[in-house]
């Protein structure tokens, strides 16, 4: 039974591969080709389609990480501790990507790389907090480290709201393209954020389950 499952999940993980591999390919296309150049910013205009969803999934891996922090403090099992640590990693990556191509869009468009806006600093607080997570759990000792990382990780998350309100709580220049009333773009640039959504969200899921699977077994070996 245990060998058809493991059958059963590498057939499944490679199809998951596979769709994966697509929708990023159709991402690409919708972004460079579908999708119209903005009249005002121009060709620079189409990081949006990188740097929002990389954005949201920075966020939905720190939630993922708060949740499975608090389930593993409540269950003391390993396996929570897991996955806060994998989604934290993969998170960090996202909200990495945000940060790098916020500035690149921003200097043709604000004259300037980078401006200490509400969105901008709390975005850049976050990626230190969850870095900061991760070097705890490298240097905080085997008994110690999860649960200290699980309080962190909990308490960590506070600047996922701050950050995603920034723009609501404070005079900014960042733009703010969704609103209570919709997506304030045209129908095809609609369109391609959410191919482009799906496709990262794909690919977050594929690399979250990959990293989990490899640290379990980088756990066994260390028992």
């Amino acid at each position: 039974n245990r060998g058809i499952m493991l059958t059963h999940n590498r057939a499944f993980l490679k199809i998951f591969q596979f769709v994966t591999f697509f929708m990023m390919l159709l991402a690409l296309y919708a972004i460079f080709v579908y999708a119209p150049v903005e009249k005002s910013m121009g060709i620079v205009q189409k990081i949006f389609y990188l740097h929002v969803p990389s954005a949201f999934l920075a966020f939905f891996a720190f939630f993922i990480t708060f949740i499975a922090s608090i389930l593993y403090l409540y269950k003391r099992n390993h396996q929570w501790d897991i996955i806060a640590s994998s989604s934290a990693e993969i998170g960090v990556i996202f909200c990495t990507i945000v940060l790098i191509t916020g500035p690149i869009w921003a200097k043709p468009i604000w004259n300037v790389w980078w401006t200490w806006d509400p969105r901008l600093t709390t975005t850049l607080i976050l990626w230190f907090i969850y870095v900061a997570y991760l070097m705890l759990r490298r240097v905080a000792g085997e008994s110690q480290r999860t649960t200290f990382s699980a309080v962190f990780g909990i308490f960590g998350f506070i600047n996922v709201p701050i950050t995603f309100l920034a723009i609501r709580l404070w005079r900014t220049i960042h733009p703010l393209v969704i609103t209570g009333k919709g997506i304030n773009i045209s129908i095809p640039m609609q369109h391609t954020l959410i191919i482009a959504f799906v496709a990262f969200l794909l690919l977050f899921l594929l690399l979250l389950i990959n990293r989990i699977e490899l640290e379990k077994m980088r756990y066994k070996v260390g028992e």
